[in-house]
C-alpha cells in the first residue's frame, strides 16, 4: 500500500450527465468535444511524431505492431503530456459508469493509418461476451487530427455491445461493411469514449491526410491489463506520480474506484 498523503489526489471522476449516460448505455459510445485545447493538441502531435522517429522499427513493440499503420505503445512512460489523457476526469467518469466496479488503466497506445492503408475488420476489444456477463473494458480515442470519412474514420455499430455470441452465431461477416455502421467524424481535440465490447474498426486512409489517435484503454476489476504496465513503468515515472495515479495504473495490485464520484476517487486493494 502507498503511504497516506496530505495532498488531495490528482485524479477524480466527473459523473456523466443524463444525456451522456444514456448514449453510453444505449449506443455504447459518446463523443466528448474539446477535451484538448490547441496547445495540448500541438504538444501531443509533436510528441507522437518524435516517438515514431526515435523508436523506428521498435515502435509499438510493447503491445503490437501493425502493417499499414504507425503504432506506439506504453505512452504512460513516455511523457508528462500524456497524463492529461489517461487521467481525464470526464473519461474516468464514463468508465466508472460503464464498468460499475473498480478498474485500472489497461494501456495507453497510439495509432495512425498510413495513406491507402489502415483498414480493419469489425472487432471488439474483448472476446465474445455471454448474455449474463458484465462489461469488462472501455476504450477512449483521443483525436490529435481532424477525422473525416476519407482519412481512416473509425466505423461503429451502435448498440452492438449488447449482443452476445460469436460472429458465426450472430450471422455477421466482420470483413464486410455492416448496414448499421456509422463513421466517427470529429475535430481534433475530441474524445470518443466507448464500451469496448462495441463492434468497431478502423477505416482505410483514402485521402492520405494524417489521422493520429491515442487509445486510453481501461479494464475492470479481476481482469488483466493489456500488458504488464506496472513491470514496464520506469522508476522516474513511478516517483513523479501520486497515489491516485499509481492506483489507476495497478501499482501494488490496487484498483481505482470512482464509487464516491463526483467526489475524489479512492483506492481499493
Amino acid at each position: 500500500m502507498h503511504a497516506p498523503s496530505a495532498h488531495p489526489p490528482v485524479l477524480h471522476a466527473s459523473i456523466p450527465d443524463v444525456t451522456l449516460a444514456a448514449a453510453l448505455d444505449h449506443d455504447g459510445y459518446a463523443l466528448l468535444p474539446a477535451r484538448l485545447d490547441a496547445a495540448q493538441i500541438a504538444q501531443l502531435q509533436g510528441r507522437f511524431d518524435d516517438l515514431v522517429a526515435a523508436e523506428g522499427e521498435r515502435a509499438g513493440r510493447e503491445f503490437q505492431q501493425e502493417e499499414g499503420s504507425r503504432r506506439l505503445a506504453h505512452l504512460v512512460d513516455k511523457g508528462r503530456c500524456f497524463d492529461a489523457v489517461w487521467g481525464d476526469s470526464a473519461v474516468l467518469g464514463c468508465v466508472a459508469h460503464i464498468l460499475r466496479r473498480p478498474f485500472r488503466l489497461s494501456s495507453l497506445n497510439g495509432r495512425e493509418p498510413l495513406p491507402g492503408q489502415g483498414g480493419q475488420a469489425l472487432h471488439s476489444d474483448w472476446e465474445p461476451r455471454r448474455a449474463d456477463e458484465p462489461f469488462h473494458v472501455v476504450n477512449s480515442l483521443w483525436l490529435l487530427d481532424p477525422v473525416y470519412a476519407d482519412n481512416g474514420a473509425t466505423r461503429l455499430i451502435p448498440g452492438s455491445h449488447h449482443l452476445a455470441g460469436t460472429w458465426e452465431e450472430l450471422g455477421v461477416n466482420p470483413s464486410r461493411s455492416h448496414p448499421d455502421e456509422i463513421a466517427l467524424v470529429a475535430p481534433a481535440g475530441s474524445v470518443l469514449v466507448y464500451n469496448a465490447h462495441l463492434w468497431h474498426g478502423g477505416g482505410i486512409n483514402i485521402s492520405g491526410a494524417r489521422r493520429r489517435m491515442l487509445h486510453s484503454y481501461y479494464v475492470g476489476c479481476g481482469q488483466r491489463q493489456q500488458y504488464d504496465l506496472p513491470a514496464l513503468l520506469s522508476p522516474a515515472t513511478r516517483n513523479r506520480l501520486d497515489r491516485s495515479q499509481l492506483t489507476l495504473l495497478g501499482i501494488d495490485n490496487e484498483w481505482w474506484t470512482a464509487s464516491t464520484f463526483p467526489d475524489r476517487g479512492q483506492a481499493t486493494s
